[in-house]
């Protein structure tokens, strides 16, 4: 199975899909710039983002309802990102779903790292089998999570 192609799974109302054309930017947009991981990110930086990911699409009857982006070279390694359900839409086990059918892309079988960071959701994680790394020494980042936000005038 060629892993570029577009994959879709359907549940009752319900869609993800990897094909960038049905994604709904401004919607997307509108959700990671009241995040706690992106807020006051701009749209430019979103479409870029988009353009060079691998992207889940969560529609509900058409609309855009949720979304996930996994960075990866398609070989080795992902860094999954961006990972959401509209407030309205959650309860309704469409994460595990989203995880579910991310796990299920035929890219997923080769990857011999997968990398997270969440706040919020690490019992959806936890079933999935993903681990905290929190080993000295293993994982190092550089981290700016003001980075979208506005520079401060120097008085």
């Amino acid at each position: 199975m060629d892993e570029l192609a577009i994959q879709e799974w359907h549940k009752e109302d319900y869609l993800i899909s990897t094909d960038k054309t049905k994604l709904d930017i401004s919607a997307i947009h509108r959700y990671l710039t009241r995040s706690t991981w992106a807020g006051g990110i701009d749209e430019e930086t979103v479409v870029n983002s988009v353009q060079h990911s691998l992207n889940f699409g969560v529609f509900y009857q058409g609309s855009q309802i949720g979304f996930a982006r996994v960075i990866t070279d398609y070989a080795t390694f992902a860094y999954l990102c961006d990972v959401y359900i509209l407030e309205e839409h959650q309860g309704n086990s469409l994460g595990r779903w989203l995880m579910t059918c991310f796990h299920a892309h035929p890219v997923f079988a080769h990857l011999r790292r997968i990398l997270l960071f969440t706040t919020t959701a690490s019992w959806l994680y936890e079933k999935f089998g993903y681990e905290p790394v929190n080993r000295p020494g293993y994982a190092w980042t550089i981290t700016r999570p003001d980075i979208y936000q506005p520079k401060k005038q120097k008085e």
